[in-house]
């Protein structure tokens, strides 16, 4: 009897390390998860932020394009201006 309650301790002993060394991998398997979950959230939140600053420079090129078209038109209008002046000129002569 004492022998085999000597065994049967040696077996749940064995069992408990199995368990403890099963339960430590499961734990770092979670920390690398909870890491990776976290990583990806970082991953998102980046991207997020480059977006918006995109965005921001989209806006400002759309508002330079527009003050260059309409800085164009206008030395399209004074050049047809000055040309017709030109001409003005020319003919009184």
């Amino acid at each position: 009897f004492f022998t085999e309650t000597a065994e049967f301790q040696k077996i749940v002993g064995s069992l408990m390390e199995l368990v403890d060394q099963l339960a430590k991998a499961a734990e770092n398997e979670k920390m690398k998860a909870i890491g990776a979950r976290n990583m990806l959230k970082l991953i998102a939140k980046q991207r997020e932020a480059q977006e918006q600053q995109l965005q921001a420079l989209i806006a400002e090129k759309q508002m330079q394009l527009e003050r260059y078209r309409i800085e164009y038109e206008t030395l399209c209008k004074i050049e047809a201006d000055q040309n017709e002046f030109i001409d003005q000129f020319i003919f009184q002569k």
